[in-house]
């Protein structure tokens, strides 16, 4: 028996109404209300009448871009060249999408939220960017989710999120950051150059960029004999300046000694910079940092950042391509993006009293 609108006002808890208002979206709906009323309708896999079951194969000119936060420019520079591929084909003509940022602000439940409603847009593609929260319910609800899309004919492209295996390949293209090679070779460095007490900053520990840096960062650690005491000069935050200044203090205050910090993102080593030089250290002939994505300010900060590059504009246009169909899908439908090693003058040799 098909599912009606009744039986998703009955699901959610609300009048049939309220459904109604929630899925044409022309009427004020609380925030709390909206998700009780999607989910139900996931949940129960309605479909709005016979003619939009009809329509459920059939895609908008809508292209959906999730970010966790639009403000930083990890997420900026992919979904500029995202929406530029996505503007890129014909101009004025029918090739060309409507694109919509969705900024989920790190949380799981908007992420979900948003997939729902482009699903309910029956969107033509959409592309998620960077790491995933971790958790095995929320994993099963964006397996769903893409699988979903992906039935009604929405391309779904993964930039900078795990490879198949950890989501879908039959639901989604993968473009994979090699995060993981990319932090053991930038802590090789350090260590190269002869650091032996090298704190580390990272983001929230329930995300997937946040374990595949650490496992890289402590990967080399582990080579060169020296894991042991690792997790105390490790410290979680956010993806922020703020968190890497207090995280800076909090590991001076931990290992007075240490003579290096590598942060898992450029913005949090900017933090990390601000803090040293607070308490009277110089970079890096005290204190040698490092950071990872090589964001545009990186080579102009003073001393210039040694950190880890990867090519956030080549594959942002790249997930646009593929989101448009103009570019083939590869082998098994993942492909590693590379990380490489930018030596600059935020790292050096440790002082010789260390």
């Amino acid at each position: 028996m098909a599912v009606t609108l009744a039986d998703v006002a009955a699901r959610a808890q609300v009048s049939s109404a309220t459904v109604s208002r929630v899925l044409s979206g022309n009427y004020p709906v609380s925030e709390a209300t909206r998700a009780r009323v999607l989910r139900a309708v996931d949940e129960l896999d309605y479909v709005l009448n016979g003619p939009a079951s009809a329509l459920a194969a059939a895609t908008s000119d809508l292209v959906g871009i999730l970010v966790n936060d639009i403000a930083d420019p990890f997420f900026g520079i992919i979904a500029s060249a995202v929406q530029s591929e996505i503007g890129g084909g014909q101009r004025g003509g029918s090739g060309e999408k409507l694109a919509v940022v969705c900024n989920t602000g790190g949380s799981p439940e908007r992420e979900l939220t948003y997939l729902t409603l482009l699903q309910r847009q029956r969107a033509a593609a959409v592309v998620l960017t960077g790491g995933a929260v971790e958790g095995p319910e929320h994993a099963a609800a964006v397996t769903a989710k893409l699988g979903r899309l992906a039935a009604a004919g929405t391309r779904v492209v993964l930039c900078g999120r795990p490879p198949a295996g950890e989501e879908p390949a039959s639901a989604a293209v993968t473009l994979a950051f090699d995060n993981r090679g990319g932090a053991q070779r930038l802590t090789e460095h350090l260590l190269a150059l002869g650091h032996r007490r090298i704190g580390y900053v990272t983001g929230p520990a329930d995300r997937t960029t946040t374990r595949h840096r650490l496992e890289g960062h402590r990967a080399a650690l582990a080579t060169a004999g020296l894991l042991a005491g690792a997790e105390e000069l490790t410290v979680h935050g956010s993806y922020d300046r703020a968190s890497g200044y207090d995280a800076a203090l909090e590991l001076l205050r931990r290992r007075p000694d240490l003579t290096a910090i590598a942060a898992a993102n450029d913005t949090i080593a900017l933090g990390v910079c601000a803090a040293l030089r607070d308490r009277g250290l110089r970079i890096p002939q005290d204190v040698s940092v490092a950071g990872f994505d090589d964001l545009p300010f990186s080579a102009d900060a003073v001393p210039a950042l040694t950190t880890v590059r990867l090519p956030l504009q080549a594959a942002g246009a790249r997930a646009g391509r593929l989101a448009m169909g103009r570019e083939a899908t590869p082998p098994g439908g993942v492909a590693t993006i590379r990380s490489d090693l930018m030596a600059r003058a935020s790292t050096a040799p440790p002082p010789e009293k260390a």
